[in-house]
């Protein structure tokens, strides 16, 4: 091959990849102008931008660049509604919810979590169900123990989650199926430092606040909010080095178990405006030019050579990602780590991305 062809090849080369480059500004531009909703354009996402892990935004309104998913199955853990693709989190939210299911079981004898959604992967506005879960800092976890074998697909698919409420009443939970074991699941959950908030119904906070006689010190950590009767709702705080991650307000002292739980047991949650707006309400954070800038790159990035390259394994050895928090698990549960964590089986760790 002559000089003058190499030349020529590598000028189309040039070409091309700016022409790659260009197409991927223009179909971000057009997303904006054509008011495609930004939930179809992350929904549709199949795999996660090939990057160094970031959350931008705020839980409801952000996305996720690196995203790393969770084996369907470890030693602690089923991921359920594969279907979904909604597998995928920040590396330090998928290392604590590896470690946490390995606590579960060692330090008050779960037998193992049922994992609902964490994010999609590019994180980003769901095409349904959740406001937040966009910046993979958030999981559900299922208040179902996990079963002694392995689910198949389908089982994932249509297996419903055990609801802790009593269907005759209101906000009331249900003694027939709520445990001790559901408790000191949720405070476990908790007692995490790096754990922001954990959502529960609020008749799961009642039940806590009436029952709980371990440390009380997380159980402002537990909020109550309508739904969350048959899962619970984990969110991590931003992580340190995260620039572009918009951190919530710390929880209010104390347990939270006065008078701004007593408030979701009245009518007032119920009440309608009193005052209807003039104008309809534009709906929050529709549009991708709602989304924070970095977020356009994030769409448009190219994905990992396979869902095995962003697949996460051995997350919770990971010192860096997961502070150590034994001392405060260890005063609220108060059970002893029998088994040091380098003797726990654990799947082959992911391989790195190239």
């Amino acid at each position: 091959m002559g000089l003058n062809t190499r030349a020529a090849l590598r000028s189309c080369g040039s070409a091309l990849v700016a022409l790659i480059v260009g197409a991927s500004v223009l179909t971000a531009d057009a997303a904006r102008a054509d008011g495609t909703p930004a939930k179809e354009l992350f929904g549709t996402k199949t795999l996660p931008t090939q990057a160094a892990a970031a959350s931008y935004g705020f839980y409801s309104k952000g996305c996720l660049a690196g995203g790393v998913a969770i084996p369907t199955d470890g030693p602690t853990w089923q991921a359920m509604r594969l279907s979904r693709n909604r597998r995928w989190g920040h590396p330090a939210m998928i290392a604590l919810i590896e470690r946490f299911s390995h606590d579960a079981v060692e330090k008050i004898g779960w037998p193992g979590l049922l994992l609902g959604d964490i994010s999609q992967p590019r994180g980003g506005p769901m095409l349904s169900g959740h406001a937040s879960h966009q910046i993979g800092l958030d999981a559900d976890i299922w208040l179902t123990p996990m079963p002694q074998r392995t689910l198949s697909y389908q089982e994932r698919e249509s297996i419903s989650a055990t609801s802790m409420l009593q269907k005759d009443k209101f906000l009331t939970v249900d003694p027939s199926i709520w445990t001790p074991a559901h408790a000191r699941l949720i405070m476990l959950a908790a007692s995490y430092p790096q754990v922001e908030r954990v959502f529960v119904n609020p008749a799961i906070k009642k039940k806590l606040c009436n029952t709980w006689t371990g440390d009380r010190s997380a159980l402002g950590k537990v909020r109550p909010i309508y739904g969350h009767d048959y899962h619970f709702h984990v969110r991590i705080k931003c992580p340190a080095d995260a620039k572009g991650c918009k951190g919530q307000a710390a929880v209010p002292a104390g347990d939270g178990c006065g008078k701004s739980l007593a408030w979701w047991f009245t009518d007032e949650p119920w009440a309608k405006p009193k005052k209807k707006p003039e104008k309809p309400v534009k709906p929050k954070f529709a549009m991708l030019a709602d989304l924070p800038k970095a977020c356009t790159l994030v769409l448009n990035g190219p994905p990992p050579a396979s869902e095995q390259e962003a697949t996460y394994g051995t997350a919770y050895r990971s010192v860096a990602a997961v502070p150590a928090a034994a001392v405060s698990v260890e005063a609220i549960i108060g059970a002893a780590a029998d088994t040091p964590l380098e003797k726990i089986p654990v799947p082959a760790p992911r391989p790195p991305l190239q």
